[in-house]
């Protein structure tokens, strides 16, 4: 675990205007910096990042916080990556807190997993590149394929010499133990001790994880043998489980954010060939079926996924599986089929680019419509098999955790296959049930448990979707929590004591008064502890909380979409624009009695509701005097808030 004193260090450090610009292009704008946002495609900026307080906010999309959260969100990094990631960037060596012994030796065998594997990439594409039998084996394929030199680069290909033991020695030279060699599945060791290179005379393909370190390798054949395999992959190992990974995702991360799409291909060769054509959102399965892991790295990124598959016997099967385990992880998913035995890498080298992105554009379907074209191919018109391909389809569409995407669906299927919506919709909820039994076997399901038959009315859907009301409680909430960050340290001027602090004028007001707001009451009572140990808490306490619901509202009232250039306060010509500051005192006592009312309305509220259960008459003349007492401080309250009340 990275050390506290390594992560303040890095807050300390960091420049936000500097983290963000490496990603976006940012222009002043008034006080704040400006730029088209990184998280949803716009063409107007409504990105801003605040120098001052350290945050960035989306005013199109909602994204905002601080410079660790958006290294997390755009580069899809964990919290100890971005760290580590700032860390690099600002020179800051990080420092672990101790383990124990177990924890440690466990880092240590992974860390040298990395090492070792990492280092093998490195004499691969040495060996492709220095040596005569990689330049005219390796380096030739390569290019014969056509790759260019600036993609085998990019993607660090190499190659794996014919010696039985060029790694392991070369190896052994610079120092790395045989342990890892083996683990890794650099090396292959015999029963009776012998060891051998498991990659001899093969292309080499690192596969990288997020964060572009080398987790393992396929190693392809150029030999035309067949009992030797084609293709060889790096065993399990500590670091590498090839179910959890995608070869190219590292490459292809940020033009997937971008373009909002994810092309899911089947082979090394293929994501090669379109990063060549200029196509990056491109990932592959290479070496495993499609895994549920796979598809939540990729969720990590887009909810859309397009496969482009192989129009063979195997191809189709491969995209009939995925496309139901997509849906089920709440993807969108297309599908296309590439005809004449191409796929992407055979299609883009007779086609070339640009006809190849046309291809694709005109020939991706719905799943939908993908199905029902492969299925209702061998049904022909026998009714019994496009009842049961029907019937497929609608179990797909079971499949999809949106309710309201299930519904657009179950209508396009009733209008492509002619069938009653109706009908439809009963087959769903009945495999809808049975999907429910199935996950959770123990409970007695009854038959009121089916959904109601218009489950995807169009009323059903506008209910269910109703805006929430604002609660005006916790807009005044809000605003308190709003003045104690931008004006908690200033000093409340209008008092006699000049420099007593306006966070404790508004806390100590508000003693008798309980915030609703669970997030306001959090930031509340984060001031109220620095306050007893007689210190103020600086806004980074706030913005870098673990805790994302009070962060995210610190970061949402600390940010503003308008910002006023200093040249609309101009001694010059005389332009003056009236700033908050300038009647502060009156804001902040307006929002402390606004907030003392609401206490004062519900007392009298109470006093109300125990007049009319009273009957003894002296308690009910009490409780009268005692109401408009209350009644009193009310009309105070409402008349320095500039209310008039009827009487």
């Amino acid at each position: 675990m990275i050390k506290q004193t390594t992560i303040d260090r890095v807050f300390d450090a960091i420049q936000i205007e500097e983290v963000v610009g490496d990603f976006v292009d940012l222009k002043k704008r008034g006080t704040s910096l400006l730029g088209l946002c990184p998280f949803h495609n716009e063409k107007t900026p409504s990105f801003n990042v605040s120098v001052s307080k350290g945050i960035y906010k989306c005013f199109g999309c909602g994204e905002g916080g601080h410079a660790v959260d958006f290294v997390m969100k755009h580069e899809k990094y964990s919290y100890p990556e971005a760290i580590r990631y700032l860390a690099k960037k600002y020179n800051i060596e990080v420092e672990e807190d101790e383990q124990s012994e177990e924890q440690q030796l466990v880092q240590d065998q992974k860390e040298s997993l990395f090492i070792v594997t990492n280092w093998a990439a490195e004499l691969f594409q040495d060996s492709l590149w220095n040596t005569n039998e990689g330049k005219t084996i390796g380096l030739s394929y390569f290019k014969e394929r056509g790759y260019r030199e600036d993609i085998i680069k990019k993607f660090e290909l190499g190659y794996s010499p014919e010696s039985w033991d060029y790694l392991y020695t070369k190896a052994v030279q610079a120092g790395h133990q045989e342990e890892y060699l083996e683990k890794t599945g650099l090396i292959i060791k015999k029963e009776g001790g012998k060891t051998y290179d498991r990659f001899r005379s093969r292309v080499m393909f690192p596969i990288h994880n997020l964060t572009g370190r080398t987790l393992g390798f396929g190693g392809r054949t150029l030999k035309t043998d067949k009992k030797i395999p084609k293709y060889v992959n790096s065993p399990e190992s500590d670091i590498y489980h090839k179910s959890a990974v995608l070869y190219g995702l590292y490459f292809a991360k940020k033009s997937i954010v971008t373009v909002d799409n994810c092309y899911l291909v089947e082979g090394y060769a293929d994501v090669l060939s379109m990063h060549q054509a200029g196509v990056e959102n491109v990932v592959a399965s290479s070496g495993t079926s499609l895994t549920i892991e796979q598809i939540k790295l990729i969720a990590r990124f887009t909810k859309n996924v397009t496969m482009l598959y192989d129009g063979d016997a195997a191809g189709i099967k491969a995209s009939l599986r995925g496309t139901d385990m997509l849906l089920k992880e709440g993807l969108n998913v297309k599908v296309l089929l590439f005809s004449d035995g191409h796929d992407p890498d055979s299609y883009i080298h007779k086609f070339g680019p640009n006809s190849f992105q046309e291809y694709i554009q005109k020939n991706q379907q719905d799943f939908i419509s993908f199905k029902t074209q492969i299925l209702l191919q061998d049904a022909g018109n026998d009714p019994i098999k496009r009842a049961g391909v029907i019937r497929e389809i609608v179990e797909s569409i079971a499949l999809i955790p949106d309710q309201i995407k299930a519904s657009v669906f179950i209508r396009d299927c009733s209008v492509k296959l002619d069938i009653e919506e109706r009908v439809l919709i009963s087959e769903l909820n009945k495999m809808r049930l049975q999907q429910s039994r199935k996950q959770n076997p123990s409970r007695n399901e009854s038959l009121s448990d089916l959904p109601p038959e218009n489950l995807f009315d169009d009323e059903t859907v506008a209910t269910e979707n109703q805006l929430p009301e604002v609660n005006s409680n916790d807009l005044q909430e809000q605003e308190i929590i709003r003045l104690l960050l931008h004006y908690g340290e200033m000093p409340a001027t209008w008092l006699e004591e000049k420099n007593y602090p306006i966070a404790i004028l508004i806390l100590s007001s508000l003693q008798d008064v309980e915030f609703t707001d669970p997030v306001a009451k959090k930031v509340a009572a984060i001031y109220i502890e620095y306050l007893n140990r007689q210190e103020l808490p600086e806004q980074r306490v706030f913005i870098t909380n673990s805790d994302k619901e009070v962060s995210n509202l610190v970061i949402s009232l600390l940010s503003s979409p308008y910002n006023l250039s200093p040249n609309w306060n101009d001694d010059k010509r005389q332009i003056y624009v009236k700033q908050e500051t300038d009647n502060l005192k009156e804001t902040v006592l307006k929002a402390i009695f606004r907030m003392k009312k609401r206490k004062i309305d519900e007392r009298i509220q109470k006093v109300r509701d125990e007049i009319k259960e009273e009957t003894n008459p002296e308690n009910i003349a009490i409780l009268s005097h005692k109401y408009l007492k209350l009644k009193e401080v009310e009309k105070e309250t409402l008349a320095f808030l500039g209310t008039v009340i009827s009487k």
